[in-house]
């Protein structure tokens, strides 16, 4: 399946998508597929899978310590590209999201190859400009990828209609500044940050979903959200799950529960 597909699904039922991020290798490589496969059975439309890499600098802290403990365990891009496969046919799209460096030590063509071969959707990617993103573009192009690039609430009117312009699947929108990280209550620009996309879109005579990111948490905040945004994004919340379980098993079934909340919340009229 692919993300516009997911997208279009949900809009056909009247909500939005909701899109949750879980870093492969984490608790080890078998209990992240496990929690992924959990998610999508329990309602999550679209998965981010994150590569864990050694200097995370716009990660927040929960979700530092997972990436930190996967290498620490011998993650390797390898391992990311496996665990796409494994989850690919669960029945949503996989985007995986790295940091470009990654990208570009494997080979920009090869992992582009890599990633479709096992069933990935395309690549998310917060440190890559467009601007710089010539090799990728072209890339994604060949192997029929999408690619999600961010935009921010400092982002210029400019800067937000070709970072659009570039996306296919979705636009990220991060709606605070700063790491990632779940928080209390959602941002209160992000609704004006999702308009000025739109606009911009508009004028551009595009129509890419936007997705709102960090700091979603419950049900309540996914609502929220989902009542102004295309797709809801989900990270830390998600991954803190596996981290506060005493085991493995208990991990996953609060995946599934948090995912079913989640879920249920974007649904909601």
């Amino acid at each position: 399946m692919s993300v516009s597909v997911a997208f279009e699904k949900a809009r056909a039922e009247g909500r939005s998508a909701l899109i949750g991020y879980l870093p492969a290798g984490f608790p080890t490589v078998p209990g992240a597929i496990d929690a992924i496969k959990a998610m999508i059975d329990n309602g999550v439309d679209i998965v981010e899978v994150g590569l864990p890499y050694s200097d995370p600098v716009m990660d927040g802290p929960v979700i530092q310590r997972a990436t930190e403990a996967a290498l620490a365990g011998g993650f390797r891009v390898a391992d990311g590209l496996r665990t796409v496969e494994a989850v690919a046919a669960a029945g949503a799209p996989i985007l995986v999201m790295t940091y470009w460096n990654l990208v570009e030590r494997y080979g920009v063509e090869r992992f582009s190859a890599d990633l479709a071969a096992a069933g990935g959707a395309g690549l998310i990617t917060p440190d890559l400009i467009p601007d710089e993103s010539g090799p990728w573009l072209e890339a994604s192009d060949a192997h029929d990828l999408d690619r999600v690039f961010l935009v921010s609430p400092s982002s210029t009117d400019a800067r937000i209609a070709m970072t659009a312009g570039r996306c296919r699947g979705f636009v990220y929108a991060t709606s605070v500044m700063g790491v990632t990280g779940a928080r209390s209550s959602t941002s209160t620009a992000a609704p004006a940050l999702v308009e000025r996309i739109r606009a911009a879109s508009k004028a551009a005579d595009q129509h890419v979903p936007v997705a709102v990111g960090l700091g979603v948490s419950n049900g309540d905040q996914a609502a929220e959200v989902g009542a102004f945004a295309d797709g809801v994004i989900v990270g830390s919340a998600l991954v803190r799950c596996l981290q506060d379980a005493a085991t493995p098993a208990e991990g996953v079934a609060a995946i599934a529960a948090l995912s079913a909340d989640l879920a249920e919340g974007v649904r909601r009229r």
